[in-house]
């Protein structure tokens, strides 16, 4: 009987594979775009993947993970734990976040990516002191603003008249630190518009912030685009992993 916490030597070399072509692709859109490929983080996200896939992703070199389920993602990060002990990757929360489910990711999240509206970041920032008062953390906790260039509320993010407010209110929060904007491109834009008007918002964001440099935006089908204009952090999934629903079986 195989053992789930170790994936067969199959699937390895799959995410093996899978891994070498994503970033053959960063490069290439990096060359594309002239740009080094160091600016451009690779962040993987491992949502209904199990914790042995995750680990095995470690032993491959990759030190950055995304979930977007709280309750999932807190028990996975404490199986990668139990598996890799020697290893400490930064997990990003990157879904859409209750305000009642903020305490149940301070203890494991490196970043917020996903603070869409001024309810959402008080609450973090809320929990944040509580969390400092009991020792449980020091400074503030860096968050990406979600921006949404549409103003599709389903999808998350702020709408483009509201960033301003948002992004500043997150600069006043002492518990927070901006660090700057994560955006998804709307269903049926063509993606280098989609990317020009969010990278347009990223330039004005830091505008009024100069620490907000990171952008967090492109992902598996179009993060070529998205690197183009000046994406410094894509997120993978399908690519890297596969089907996760075959996944999650």
């Amino acid at each position: 009987m195989s053992d789930p916490r170790t994936p067969t030597a199959d699937r390895v070399g799959e995410l093996t594979d899978r891994l070498a072509a994503v970033r053959e692709r960063v490069a290439e859109a990096c060359r594309a775009a002239g740009r080094d490929p160091s600016e451009v983080g690779l962040l993987a996200v491992t949502k209904t993947i199990p914790a042995a896939d995750v680990a095995a992703l470690v032993d491959l070199g990759l030190d950055a993970f995304a979930e977007n389920r709280a309750q999932e993602a807190a028990s996975k990060v404490d199986e990668v734990r139990a598996l890799r002990p020697d290893a400490s990757p930064d997990w990003f929360f990157v879904g859409g976040l209750q305000r009642n489910k903020v305490r149940t990711v301070l203890p494991w999240v490196t970043r917020i990516d996903s603070v869409d509206s001024p309810r959402l970041a008080r609450a973090i920032d809320k929990e944040v002191a509580k969390a400092r008062d009991a020792g449980e953390r020091g400074g503030p906790l860096p968050v990406l603003v979600q921006y949404s260039v549409d103003g599709d509320a389903d999808r998350g993010g702020v709408a483009p008249e509201g960033l301003v407010e948002l992004t500043d209110l997150v600069t006043e929060l002492p518990g927070l630190e901006l660090a700057g904007l994560m955006a998804v491109a709307p269903l049926g834009w063509e993606p280098d518009a989609a990317f020009e008007r969010i990278a347009e918002a990223h330039r004005e964001t830091v505008g009024r912030h100069p620490g907000a440099t990171v952008l967090s935006a492109g992902m598996s089908g179009d993060l070529e685009s998205a690197i183009g204009h000046g994406s410094t952090v894509v997120r993978v999934g399908t690519a890297l992993v596969g089907d996760r629903r075959i996944a999650s079986e």
